[in-house]
């Protein structure tokens, strides 16, 4: 029988597995899967849930969040644009085997900036 402590302890030795997507395979997966684009935009709007949360848990925690929402839009359907117009803003920046969330990241901390 799993007690909670090893049902926590299977689901993070599991996470640990985990790779973060680069922009070449995003690229790849919109491509070549007949879904493609659908499940591309479930992984941005999941990368972008992931970091709101880390945020406020780190500003919860009484750090410095790596960027503020203050009450503006801020919706599932936005990520995609997010990603897309940091990747066209700051193209030079960006090769294709670095992480979406690097992309996703610079893009919210661009639009969504902290009052100093």
């Amino acid at each position: 029988m799993l007690t909670p402590r090893l049902l926590l302890f299977a689901v993070l030795a599991l996470a640990g597995g985990a790779q973060a997507m680069s922009i070449r395979e995003l690229r790849t997966l919109e491509a070549n899967e007949k879904d493609g684009k659908a499940y591309a935009n479930y992984y941005l709007v999941g990368v972008m849930e992931g970091m709101r949360e880390a945020s406020d848990a780190d500003q919860r925690a009484g750090l410095k969040p790596h960027f503020c929402v203050n009450g503006r839009k801020f919706e599932p359907a936005m990520a995609r644009s997010l990603y897309q117009t940091e990747l066209t803003r700051n193209a030079d920046n960006y090769e294709a085997d670095m992480p979406v969330q690097l992309v996703l990241a610079a893009a919210l901390r661009n639009s969504y900036r902290c009052s100093p």
